[in-house]
């Protein structure tokens, strides 16, 4: 029976990804060193974006992800714009964080853009999770001026369905500036974009 329940255990602990935007890039530096201290937890990204702020990704386990998030909201403390923890994270948001996803034909297109770096991320996973997309990229802040955006495709139904999901679920938070689909986008547009 202890096996079972060790096997068990094991499946059932969940990938999950913490994000935290400050806005003091020495804070957020600070803050960050003092999430990587408090737990086993890897760091994903961890960098300045336009303009002036900090953001901070981790990875590992909920609960040491919880705690670490937890404890870079405190060292953040006034300083702390957002923070999420996404438990059980899609696979697809890393390859679209650094857009190195793979996508060999783009039948439509869908652009979630987000009021901060953090949204983008949670739009991403919340579009991967609710329709069958593929994530293009997930840009955060860098020449945004602090905004985000997320870009995903699929058949024309598929990525409505994700995008409506998005501004369905992030309504309430004031997150989502616009959300657009594109059907069947000029491959002109696709080879600049891409």
């Amino acid at each position: 029976m202890m096996k079972r329940r060790n096997y068990l255990e094991a499946i059932t602990v969940k990938k999950s990804i913490g994000l935290i935007e400050f806005k003091s890039i020495a804070k957020g530096i600070e803050a960050t060193d003092a999430m990587l201290k408090a737990g086993n937890v890897e760091l994903v990204l961890t960098t300045p974006i336009c303009p002036g702020k900090y953001i901070t990704l981790i990875s590992g386990e909920v609960g040491a992800v919880q705690n670490a998030v937890a404890v870079g909201n405190r060292t953040g403390n006034v300083f702390t714009i957002e923070q999420h923890v996404i438990p059980n994270v899609s696979e697809a948001v890393f390859p679209a964080l650094t857009a190195t996803a793979e996508i060999d034909k783009i039948a439509s297109l869908g652009i979630i853009e987000t009021i901060s770096a953090v949204t983008s991320i949670l739009a991403g996973d919340i579009a991967a999770k609710s329709a069958n997309v593929r994530l293009l990229e997930i840009r955060i802040a860098r020449g945004l001026g602090g905004k985000g955006f997320v870009m995903v495709t699929g058949e024309l139904a598929a990525v409505k369905s994700a995008v409506a999901a998005c501004e369905s679920r992030l309504e309430d938070t004031g997150g989502i500036i616009s959300a657009v689909t594109v059907a069947s986008p000029s491959p002109a547009l696709v080879s600049r974009m891409l």
